[in-house]
């Protein structure tokens, strides 16, 4: 079945559950237009349909090859990527001043969902060089921004991260990467990095890589490390393109999934050195590094909405279309759809509510991320960056969960045929995998939740965002609605038990960490179903008094009842097991042998 971006479901996530409509209200977007989203989504949604989704198999099965003219890509994706160029998709969020369209970071989120939902292997592209953008944009000399910034916005010159070394996957200290300054203020590169995707590909004439190196005489580890710019090919004084620089896939790895995506092993220096420039400050890397890797989190958070999305479209149409037995009190001839089935309804249920979540959590990531740049109030902006960063490794590591989860109900309710390659569930569960481990693993993302987001300023970003998730359970009750059933009972009790967690392990920070990042992972994943409960609530209030969702209010509200009666429910099974089991995992030494 061909993919249909559902519209009124991400307007409602972006403009009620992300707080969009609000934001531009207080007068935090410049007059933007939230009724231009609804235009921008739609169209992206076609070109979705029209050009990505019908290479998603293709470029599946085909994969890529490695050639001596560099890394091939699958049939149809040269094109389709001119084609995504020339439509402006990649220069959504870019800056005015470089080409760019400048609308907001929320609504390039949104399209950035739909190619994702479409075609995954393809958007790796254009997600990554986002976080090239930002990070020249933020880091980079104003030479450098002239000769490339336009050319990344536009698309007609992708970026690339190179980061990652056999020896240094997420401790980057530990890269090897040399880098030798030359006597014209260029550096020479020497070295190799591996899983680099879209490393090199046919799709465009050039390649912008980002690359982390290390100087003669740096700090060791991480405060050594410095960020470097160098193109595929160089650039003449004229803009024109010249020599080959020595930078050059060695080799392509064969993965679990995203098959068409390339990922590369670079080599750097095998012909005098990958020539180089600074990007920010020698040593300075780790700073560029993350403004690179936070854009690219909260894409990698859009990703797992986005095949979920996809997952749960396949698996309703299956089962609208699979007839199998006779379900309970059918009075038909024939067999029943197997979407008859409560048990089958219940997956449905949970796949269609997750992603829900998942997609209002990433929103509002960008929401918060757009309004620290652009309110004018400075109050305003640490508040909002705060949220921001708050909200980014739930963004990340929740999202790309529940696009594993998502992907696997959907073989659920395929059946046997979900096990087969030719019903197309089967991609979405191994293109789903890497997740949650790639720019940042989902351990790292919940250590850094606690350690550092909660940790901030004592909790208060935490604590202003339980306010207003407490504000929402009080219109729920307020409501006096049947229909929401326990949602407000139960949305209450998850706040509490998010709260009372967020006091527990702030004292444990302090007193034993090893305590506080053992129950990491299960309080990102209670934080999270509370924030999506709520916000699903939040959004089926609105869809009762927005003209253009009220006939569809009544499946919002049912929608926000489950999730809170099935899902946010679990929050108090979290608390006990972020505050009980903190001791039997630092003990476990005993248990964890050979």
């Amino acid at each position: 079945m061909t993919y249909r971006a559902p519209i009124n479901d991400m307007l409602l996530s972006l403009n009620h559950g992300a707080g969009l409509l609000a934001a531009v209200e207080a007068g935090h977007y410049n007059g933007y237009d939230p009724e231009f989203s609804a235009a921008v989504i739609e169209e992206a949604g076609k070109f979705a349909t029209d050009v990505l989704d019908p290479l998603n198999q293709t470029g599946d099965r085909e994969g890529i090859k490695l050639t001596d003219k560099g890394v091939v890509t699958a049939t149809g994706w040269p094109d389709a990527y001119k084609r995504w160029c020339d439509g402006g998709w990649n220069a959504v969020s870019g800056s005015e001043e470089f080409g760019g369209q400048g609308l907001p970071l929320a609504v390039h989120s949104a399209v950035n969902e739909i190619w994702s939902a479409a075609n995954l292997a393809f958007g790796l592209c254009p997600l990554l060089t986002l976080s090239a953008i930002d990070a020249l944009d933020a880091h980079g000399s104003e030479e450098l921004k002239k000769i490339y910034l336009a050319k990344l916005i536009s698309g007609e010159w992708p970026g690339s991260m190179q980061l990652t070394e056999p020896q240094a996957g997420t401790d980057v200290g530990a890269l090897r990467t040399r880098a030798e300054k030359q006597p014209d203020g260029t550096y020479r590169l020497f070295g190799t990095k591996i899983f680099i995707t879209y490393g090199d590909h046919d799709m465009s004439d050039n390649i912008v890589h980002f690359i982390l190196g290390r100087l003669p005489g740096s700090p060791p580890g991480s405060k050594g490390i410095t960020l470097f710019l160098a193109p595929k090919y160089l650039v003449n004084a004229d803009g024109s393109l010249g020599a080959r620089n020595d930078i050059y896939a060695s080799g392509i790895e064969h993965k679990l999934g995203i098959h068409a995506s390339p990922t590369c092993t670079m080599t750097m220096g095998d012909k005098g050195g990958t020539i180089a420039w600074l990007v920010g400050k020698e040593n300075g890397g780790m700073a560029a590094m993350f403004t690179m890797m936070n854009q690219a989190r909260l894409g990698v958070g859009l990703q797992g909405v986005g095949l979920a999305d996809r997952a749960y479209q396949r698996a309703l149409a299956y089962a609208q279309e699979r007839k199998q037995g006779k379900a309970l009190g059918s009075k038909g001839d024939g067999s029943d759809p197997i979407i008859m089935y409560p048990d089958v309804k219940r997956n449905l249920m949970l796949m269609r509510g997750m992603t829900a979540a998942a997609r209002t959590i990433c929103y509002a990531t960008a929401v918060a991320i757009d309004v620290s740049h652009r309110a004018t109030d400075p109050k305003v902006k640490a508040k909002a960056a705060a949220r921001g960063a708050l909200l980014t490794p739930m963004a990340k590591a929740f999202s790309s969960d529940i696009g594993n989860e998502v992907a696997a109900i959907g073989v659920q309710v395929h059946g046997g045929m979900g096990f087969m390659e030719e019903t197309g569930a089967a991609q979405y569960v191994r293109d789903a995998r890497i997740l949650t481990i790639y720019e940042g693993t989902n351990g790292v993302q919940a250590n850094d939740l606690v350690m550092r987001k909660l940790a901030m300023s004592g909790g208060e970003a935490v604590w202003d965002l339980l306010g207003e998730l407490t504000a929402i359970v009080k219109k729920v009750e307020a409501s006096n609605d049947p229909a929401f059933g326990t949602t407000g009972e139960k949305l209450r009790d998850a706040v509490a038990s998010v709260e009372r967690t967020s006091k527990w392990l702030l004292e444990k920070i302090a007193s034993s960490p090893a305590e506080a990042l053992a129950g990491a992972t299960p309080y990102l994943r209670m934080f999270s179903t509370t924030l999506g409960g709520c916000m699903l609530a939040s959004e089926a209030l609105a869809a009762r008094t927005d003209e253009a969702l009220q006939n569809d209010a009544q499946r919002y509200v049912t929608l926000a009842r489950f999730f809170a009666e099935n899902v946010t429910v679990q929050s108090g099974a979290l608390e006990r097991t972020v505050v009980d089991s903190a001791g039997a995992i630092t003990g476990a030494d005993a248990v964890l042998v050979a």
